[in-house]
Parts: C-alpha cells; structure tokens; sequence
C-alpha cells in the first residue's frame, strides 16, 4: 500500500532541484512521497480578508454517490480557485494517488476512504495540497486501522513488461553483479527501466529509481541510459533500490521509515559510493534538464 505523489511506486532516489520555493511545494508531478518522507509540516489556512472565487469541480454522471459526495466535502477544503477531480477505486496498492495541475487536483483514493470523517477529510485536503507530513501520517493511520478492507478483495495478477537491455547500460547484468557482490545472490527482485519522461522543461526533482513492494520490481529511470552517465552511477542507483528490498520498511509509530540507520550505512560500502555521490552534485542541472 502506498501513497503516490503523482505515480508510483514504493521507495525512490530522488535528486531534487535546490530552489528556494518560499516554504511551498511545486504544483506538478513528482515523486512518491510516505509518510516517513514527506516535507515538514505545512498547514493549509484561510485568509478571511480575501476575495472568495469560485470552486471548480468536473461534472460528470452515473458515478457512484459516494464518491461525489466525498468530492464535495473535499472541495470545501480546497483553495479558492483550485477543482479536484476524485475517483475511488480497490487498487490492494495504491491507496492515495495525488495529481497536481494547475487548475485541478486528480486524485485516486481506495474505497475506505469513502465514509471518511471530518477530521480524515481535513487531513487529505492538506495532504492533497501541501503534501502535508501531519496529514499523511493521520492517514497512514487510519489505512493501517483498515488493512481487512484490503486484504478482502479479490488480488487480481499485473502484467509488467521488463525491459533490462538499454542501449548504454544493460540493467540484467548490473543487478546480477551487484546481487552476487552485495547479496551473495540472494535478493529476489526484478528490474526494468521505466517508462519514457514525458515532459521536456526543466524538472525541480527526478526519481532515477524505485523499488515497488508488492511485485519487487526496481524501476530505473531512462535518462540514465545515456553514454554520458557511467556505469558504476547507475550501478549505485540498482544498489539503492536493491538496499530497499534487503531491508523493507521500518515502522516508528505511524510513520514507515524507509531509510533506516542500517540502510544508510550499508549504502555506503558500495565500491563506488563516494565517486558517485560526486558524479551525481557535479551532473545534477544536467540530470534535472537545466
């Protein structure tokens, strides 16, 4: 189960951009965000003073009423101006999946969510605006509170494409070096490249990897396929991801922790760790398009 910032997946390298956004997030597509990784608090408030301009919602039929319902309470929450489009769904992985455009908010949420209570339906607002970190772990809670709900449906079997052979790197041969170095063999995970970046304007952040719990894949972003990127970055890229199927998830509370203090420091007896960490700052407008 996972929130999604946009996408996907579990775990992810993510370079961000180092831009200062006056303590705001980007409204744009970005990487997935858990509760043991979201930004600091932000709270979403009200100005009493401003000019109220209308709320946009989608009209649509013949959708089930209490997704419309939820809808309406959630955009009551919402900044003046700003629509949200809502669906829910029995995804068993996926439970919060958050698009941010300009105008609008598309948001898929699991079923559970549709009898929320007022102060869950605060919470996703915040969540849904400001990535908010107070927010997600209130609904980290209540997810966890409702795992029966999941594990009731039906697991229906999904269908993944790997493609391991770039035309630089081949990502077969990487992982089952790192998994014969590093593992003695012994992680079961697949690995692909993902799929291909749609936009072109220079990004604030990029996810160069991933790690999907449920089906073990490990995702590894195209743009590393380039002859200006060297194999042992994209290597230490794999291992990190890799690292995320070795260790899983540690849970503190309400919050998961995917970064514990054993991953970390086992991260760095990668061969080439410090070489590319170097590699990375030196390259990282490059990476980012800038």
């Amino acid at each position: 189960m996972r929130f999604q910032d946009i996408s996907h997946e579990g775990p992810a390298r993510v370079l961000k951009r180092p831009i200062s956004m006056g303590g705001r997030k980007p409204l744009a597509s970005g990487a997935l965000v858990l509760p043991s990784e979201a930004p600091l608090g932000s709270r979403l408030r009200r100005k009493s003073t401003r000019t109220t301009a209308p709320r946009l919602t989608l009209a649509s039929t013949e959708r089930p009423p209490e997704e419309t319902a939820l809808e309406r309470s959630l955009v009551d929450q919402l900044p003046a101006g700003r629509g949200i489009h809502l669906r829910l769904t029995d995804n068993r992985y996926t439970m919060v999946m958050v698009r941010r455009g300009v105008k609008e908010y598309r948001v898929r949420l699991h079923r559970m969510f549709a009898a929320a209570e007022p102060r869950l339906i605060r919470s996703l607002a915040r969540y849904i605006v400001h990535n908010d970190q107070r927010a997600s772990a209130v609904i980290g809670a209540f997810i966890d509170r409702n795992q029966h709900t999941i594990r009731q449906q039906p697991q229906r079997p999904r269908k993944v494409v790997l493609r391991t052979a770039g035309l630089v790197h081949d990502l077969k041969k990487v992982f089952d070096r790192l998994n014969q170095e590093y593992f003695e063999g012994s992680l079961e995970a697949r690995i692909t490249w993902g799929p291909a970046p749609r936009r072109t304007r220079p990004r604030r952040s990029i996810k160069m990897g991933s790690f999907a719990v449920e089906d073990r894949i490990i995702r590894i972003h195209p743009l590393l396929d380039d002859t200006k990127v060297p194999e042992y970055f994209v290597a230490w890229v794999c291992f990190h991801e890799m690292l995320h199927g070795k260790h899983g998830v540690e849970k503190r509370g309400n919050r998961r922790c995917f970064h514990s203090k054993a991953f970390i420091e086992e991260e760095k007896t990668f061969r080439d760790y410090h070489r590319a960490c170097a590699w990375e700052q030196e390259n990282r407008n490059r990476l980012l398009g800038g």
